[in-house]
């Protein structure tokens, strides 16, 4: 696996348009130059565009490809949050708080094997993309997300197994980056502020409002990240 990165001379960014993947789009720019990055939108059926309106908006900042998958007829029966089709709200309470009242396991935002239906998609795009060239797949997964299996898709075990399948499935031409696996949200965002990452073009909240809310678990978490860094989102909260 180490040999395969180590000669990568690509990359392919799966970019939602938030901190986490906008972060591993600037890691990707500053090692292997603009123009060897793609940045990877999916629409999965979620409820509102707002993702992937920032997703565009970052990739042109940084002058990368951009392209964007449609992969919602994979989930078009999950009636999980997030989902257009859902009848089921938003729970505007921090991740922590909703583990504590139900005990692990997936919250109402899990979408099903997200991360690995989009890593799957994104490993047969960077081959296709880039047939003769090895390319490195980021995903920014962060230990946060795992925690209390709310995502276990995020997981250190997922990445590190999703990662072996890829290599495995692409002669070793993919290679998974999960660069922030083992760090909370906050060593994210301190990486991305010392990159000069433009976070006033992200988006990450679960309502698609005019305003991001402030009070649905990723804008809790996404501000408590912040102001462990000394610095107030730049984002206006409604």
């Amino acid at each position: 696996m180490d040999g395969s990165v180590s000669a990568a001379s690509c990359a392919v960014v799966l970019s939602s348009g938030g901190i986490d993947s906008t972060t591993c789009l600037a890691l990707a720019v500053d090692r292997f130059g603009a123009e060897n990055v793609t940045a990877l939108g999916v629409s999965y059926g979620q409820k509102h565009v707002r993702e992937l309106q920032s997703a565009r908006a970052v990739a042109k900042y940084y002058q990368v490809a951009q392209r964007t998958l449609d992969l919602s007829n994979v989930l078009a029966a999950s009636t999980n949050a997030l989902m257009a089709h859902s009848s089921r709200a938003i729970e505007h309470e921090s991740y922590g708080r909703q583990i504590e009242e139900r005990g692990e396991g997936p919250v109402s935002t899990y979408v099903p094997f997200r991360n690995g239906l989009m890593l799957s998609a994104a490993a047969a795009f960077a081959l296709s993309v880039y047939p003769d060239r090895p390319v490195l797949l980021y995903l920014g997964a962060h230990a946060d997300d795992a925690a209390g299996s709310a995502y276990p898709d995020c997981s250190p075990e997922f990445v590190a197994a999703m990662g072996r399948a890829v290599e495995l499935g692409t002669y070793g031409l993919v290679s998974l980056e999960a660069p922030f696996a083992n760090v909370n949200k906050a060593a994210v965002v301190k990486c991305g502020l010392d990159m000069a990452v433009p976070y006033h073009l992200t988006w990450s909240c679960y309502e698609g409002n005019e305003k991001p809310c402030g009070t649905c678990g990723t804008c809790i978490d996404r501000i408590a990240a912040f102001r462990a860094n000394g610095m107030d989102d730049p984002l206006e909260y409604a």
